[in-house]
């Protein structure tokens, strides 16, 4: 049988009342409110808080063959987007124009 997806669908929600609607939203001057945020349970970290006592792990790896330092940003980049070279180093793309 075919569909048509054009057509208003109705479910079983449609029919409920705005009372009903009204009854399931939480009250917001209740006072119950929750700040926590799910994603992050520990706290929001402020700008400007002293991280100095966190060990981050970073692994750093060595420049690549296909790959260049533009001495203008001092981004790593592909060698397909060098546009000039240097006496101080290869020049990208983005800051020769």
């Amino acid at each position: 049988m075919a569909t048509d997806y054009d057509a208003p669908r109705k479910t079983e929600d449609d029919s409920e009342s705005i009372e009903a609607l009204k009854e399931r939203v939480p009250d917001k001057s209740s006072g119950s409110i929750d700040n926590e945020d799910a994603d992050n349970p520990s706290g929001f970290e402020l700008p400007g808080a002293d991280l100095s006592d966190l060990e981050l792990d970073v692994v750093v790896l060595p420049p690549q063959e296909d790959e260049f330092t533009c001495m203008e940003c001092f981004l790593v980049k592909h060698r397909t987007q060098i546009d000039h070279e240097t006496k101080t180093g290869a020049i990208c793309t983005e800051c020769a124009a």
